[in-house]
């Protein structure tokens, strides 16, 4: 039997503007879209349910493109610091958190941002000030980027880091004039302290997936693109517990999971594939980092950064083993999704891509893409990728970018509108927990490209229209995957994923999307959340 959903705006994405009086579907799949009298007259006999929209609009599902999930449940369950704006007010809430820790019990934070800190001391917190905040527990807080944390002394020597620990390839011990570490790590070198971190189990894995999930259904998120498999277990643990915790009966959500290079084997091992493993936890892309971020001079540029003479950034890999991880995947006709923010690690991979390139029709990915020039986006179009964006950057980057890099390179910097005036396909996603995971947060961003730290409307030029925006979470995530046959838009033969909101998107001003309310999210034409009831 099927359902009929009629009576709101129903918007389809085929084309902008394009909407439809009603959608019947049967099990998780469209049959017809169309008016309404039409609908009933030809499926009345199949009719099971009738769902009266009352004017609300119906979307197709909001998927993100790039986000960490049990990140995302992480930063739910713990300390989170991302709203902050002191070393004070961080300190504070550490010492009321460490007063109810046992002796030995790790505490973690999440999210502290410098460039926030109203107090216009933006110095990184040394290992000391946190060494008198609690001396008998490990303590690691994790930078909004993830590419930085800040451990005290009693982590530092649970990892057997000392003076005479070297830098690992990719990665900084930031140190004081002593070559004693000051606690701060930045990309590859917080893996000593990570290694060092209590294990999770499998049923912890779960639970946190599960708190994940919870809200992003409640956000109007139908799935996600995330990155998990080599962060809190094995890659068989991690898989089976998001088996477990989207099981497809219980809970409905479509969780597309890329896969760390280094755990490739171990996928492989299990008798793996790129789009295989269930209805609604499928394995993607060979996950690899190019470079580092902005926010601690890490990401590769080509030239120096402005506001710190001599540093380019790091390559997280050497030339000649990126080749090689990019080859071990392209043997096994898997696609590839990079990390590249910094222009030079832009033209390290495009080069690279160039030289090994897919041919099965699957899709690479370029993740972020924040600092292009001419010749690195000239490259991009000539390759068959994808570039995954997070709009919310612009709100949370400026106009501290700006002395990082230059003005002079603002020109390629956070360049949507010019991506995609240029044919190259975009995808939209957050990167939660690093920013706020509500896609409607991202659409205004995408409008708007104002910062939430002066207030000020950043190159006006690259503004998005509110349907490129939306695009970016539903088209635009589809192809990505390769899924833009069956996902993403409101047609026959497409997935019953749909978003259905409390205000026209296409109608409201753009400086109130953020207060449009997500009042059901359908999966596979499952009400997975439903705000007027307890179900979620």
């Amino acid at each position: 039997m099927g359902e009929l959903w009629y009576g709101g705006k129903i918007y389809t994405m085929g084309e902008e503007g394009e909407r439809a009086e009603a959608v019947f579907t049967e099990g998780n799949t469209i049959m017809a879209v169309g008016t309404y009298e039409g609908l009933y007259s030809d499926f009345s006999e199949k009719i099971d349910q009738v769902h009266d929209l009352q004017g609300k609009t119906m979307l197709p599902g909001f998927v993100d493109a790039h986000l960490h999930i049990m990140g995302h449940g992480e930063k739910l369950l713990r300390l989170d610091l991302s709203q902050m704006t002191s070393r004070e007010e961080i300190k504070d809430a550490l010492k009321d958190r460490s007063a109810n820790l046992a002796k030995g019990e790790w505490l973690f934070g999440e999210g502290w941002n410098e460039n926030q800190w109203v107090d216009k001391e933006p110095s990184i917190i040394h290992k000391k000030e946190l060494d008198e905040i609690a001396p008998n527990n490990p303590i690691v807080l994790t930078r909004i980027c993830r590419h930085a944390l800040i451990a005290n002394s009693l982590a530092i020597e649970l990892a057997g880091i000392d003076n005479d620990t070297p830098n690992p390839q990719g990665g900084v011990i930031v140190r004081d004039d002593h070559g004693e570490s000051t606690g701060y790590f930045l990309d590859t070198a917080q893996s000593y302290i990570q290694q060092a971190m209590p294990a999770v189990s499998q049923d912890q894995q779960k639970k946190v997936i599960e708190k994940a999930i919870k809200d992003l259904l409640a956000k109007g998120l139908v799935g996600g693109h995330t990155e998990d498999l080599n962060r809190y277990g094995t890659f068989r643990e991690t898989y089976h517990a998001y088996l477990d915790a989207i099981d497809g009966i219980t809970k409905k959500f479509k969780a597309h999971l890329l896969v760390q290079h280094n755990v490739l084997d171990d996928m492989l091992e299990e008798g793996l594939g790129y789009g295989e493993g269930s209805d609604y936890v499928e394995l993607g892309a060979v996950k690899i980092f190019a470079d580092g971020a902005l926010g601690g001079r890490t990401a590769w540029l080509t030239e120096e950064y402005s506001d710190d003479k001599g540093n380019r950034g790091v390559a997280i890999h050497q030339t000649d083993n990126l080749i090689e991880i990019v080859k071990h995947a392209r043997a096994h006709d898997l696609p590839v999704a990079l990390h590249v923010i910094g222009d030079r690690a832009v033209l390290e991979v495009a080069e690279v891509l160039e030289q090994y390139p897919l041919k099965n029709g699957l899709r690479d990915r370029i993740i972020h893409g924040q600092i292009l020039n001419k010749e690195a986006l000239e490259r991009l179009k000539k390759l068959n990728v994808v570039i995954d964006i997070q709009p919310t950057f612009v709100s949370s980057d400026f106009p501290w970018v700006i002395e990082r890099v230059g003005e002079h390179r603002m020109k390629y910097a956070y360049a949507w509108k010019t991506m995609l005036d240029n044919g190259l396909h975009c995808a939209g996603g957050s990167d939660a927990p690093i920013e706020e995971v509500n896609p409607l947060l991202g659409i205004q961003a995408a409008v708007l490209r104002r910062s939430s730290i002066d207030g000020i409307t950043y190159l006006e030029k690259e503004k998005l229209s509110t349907y490129e925006a939306v695009s970016l979470y539903t088209k635009g995530s589809a192809y990505a995957i390769n899924q833009e046959a069956k996902r993403g838009m409101l047609k026959t033969g497409y997935t019953a994923d749909f978003t259905i909101l409390d205000q026209d998107i296409f109608q409201v001003d753009p400086e109130h999307i953020h207060e449009i309310g997500v009042e059901m999210t359908i999966v596979d034409g499952t009400v997975a959340y439903d705000k007027n009831s307890c179900r979620i």
